[in-house]
């Protein structure tokens, strides 16, 4: 179990699965850099992470920005929107001062993209679900990803898969943040999309050989 002192942010998760030097980068030191990709996504958190505004619709209700953490994972964070479904399980449920009867929780996380063929969002909603299920000693399934480029909602199954990832990618955060050490970076086609590429590494493959950075800043090339 981490204390307080140790815990890192939940977000971070997303960051490292994409890319470990990134979220060291971001979270080691303190580097960061907006692009199109970073500004499109404030500009939605900005419309959802007002911890003041309830919604009821139906039978839910949507609590946004609510704080979550797990000490079994060293994380917190804000959750964009904890929906409460009700539920008939009298054994595995929460309450809630406002709203009387029995609640399930399931986390809404924003994305302003579209659906990817890798698990990061996924593995970020997953450590929400973790969260949730140690501040409440409840036992949870799903969790909803929301994206708005094509403005539609995926349900998301919890497996045992993606909790593994969870573990294993806090574990590793805690350990390089401990040790403050920055993983190398190897240029692949998603560095494009990264606004740390300027100032993280080359935009070629080759620039990283250290001839080529001899060649370009301590020789004089001849012709």
């Amino acid at each position: 179990m981490y204390t307080d002192d140790d815990m890192l942010m939940l977000s971070g998760i997303q960051h490292y699965r994409f890319c470990p030097r990134q979220w060291a980068l971001i979270h080691i030191e303190q580097l960061w850099e907006e692009n199109r990709l970073t500004t499109e996504g404030d500009i939605l958190h900005k419309h959802v992470d007002d911890p003041f505004y309830r919604q009821k619709c139906g039978d839910y209700v949507s609590l946004r920005a609510v704080s979550i953490a797990s000490h079994e994972l060293g994380l917190y964070g804000i959750s964009d929107i904890i929906e409460l479904r009700p539920t008939d399980d009298s054994s595995n449920f929460i309450t809630h001062p406002k709203y009387p009867g029995k609640w399930m929780p399931v986390p809404v996380e924003y994305k302003h993209g579209r659906p990817k063929h890798h698990q990061i969002d996924e593995v970020q909603l997953a450590a929400q679900v973790m969260c949730l299920e140690e501040q409440y000693h409840i036992s949870l399934s799903l969790g909803v990803l929301y994206y708005a480029e094509i403005k539609r909602r995926v349900e998301v199954e919890i497996t045992s898969e993606l909790r593994n990832i969870v573990r294993q990618c806090s574990s590793e955060m805690h350990r390089i943040y401990a040790n403050a050490i920055i993983p190398q970076g190897e240029y692949t086609c998603h560095c494009d999309r990264c606004s740390l590429l300027n100032v993280c590494m080359p935009t070629r493959k080759e620039v990283t050989k250290a001839s080529y950075y001899l060649r370009k800043n301590l020789y004089e090339e001849t012709t």
